[in-house]
């Protein structure tokens, strides 16, 4: 669907994904098994992911590019960005 698309289209859009590497890597140091803090790294990078698509939008910051490539609301319409970020 467009809006799995549009998801997937932030989602993949690159970036270092230093919050979900800072919480494994804290799980490393303290000797936990880092497996069991995934599901919640991938929850911070989608909702790290869903800030930047609503503050790309025209109400916000207006961007046009993001990571070198433009913008969901750019891509895929306000409308469906909107409805990406919070998905995500």
């Amino acid at each position: 669907t467009n809006l799995e698309e549009s998801m997937k289209y932030s989602l993949n859009a690159g970036g270092k994904r230093i919050r979900p590497v800072i919480l494994l890597l804290t799980l490393k140091m303290l000797n936990k098994d880092y497996h069991q803090g995934l599901n919640s790294a991938l929850a911070l990078e989608m909702i790290h992911t869903y800030s930047l698509i609503h503050d790309d939008l025209p109400a916000m910051d207006n961007d046009d590019y993001r990571r070198g490539k433009l913008t969901n609301h750019k891509v895929y319409g306000e409308g469906m960005a909107i409805l990406a970020g919070d998905g995500l």
